[in-house]
């Protein structure tokens, strides 16, 4: 069994890709609802897992819930790239997590979901 997308909505896809594209993600597909109101774009990252990015015309706010918190992406070097990268907040900034075997940092995204990057101390 494979893990082969998650699905998020967003308020605005183009600004959610770019968002995703520094770090290494890249457009694979898109499709739109039969009604033409959800623009469903596709981002990929090396490994072949996409997020699916549902964007529906007129909805701008979500509600996160608690079921979910974030989401991981695998980084060479955490504080060059968090350094460099555009985000819409810093919740934790790197610091290495000894029982995890990583160095991690939390940003968010154009949405306000909450983005671990993670580096491996090995």
């Amino acid at each position: 069994m494979d893990l082969i997308h998650v699905n998020v909505n967003v308020a605005d896809a183009e600004e959610t890709i770019e968002f995703y594209e520094q770090f290494g993600f890249e457009e694979s597909w898109e499709f739109e609802t039969p009604d033409g109101e959800t623009q469903n774009r596709y981002i990929a990252a090396d490994n072949g897992v996409e997020l699916q990015l549902s964007d529906t015309e007129g909805e701008n706010e979500f509600e996160a819930g608690s079921a979910w918190d974030h989401l991981a992406i695998g980084v060479d070097d955490i504080d060059s790239v968090f350094e460099e990268i555009d985000h819409y907040g810093v919740d934790k900034e790197p610091a290495d997590q000894p029982e995890a075997g990583a160095r991690t940092a939390f940003v968010r995204d154009p949405d306000g979901r909450r983005v671990e990057l993670v580096e491996s101390l090995e």
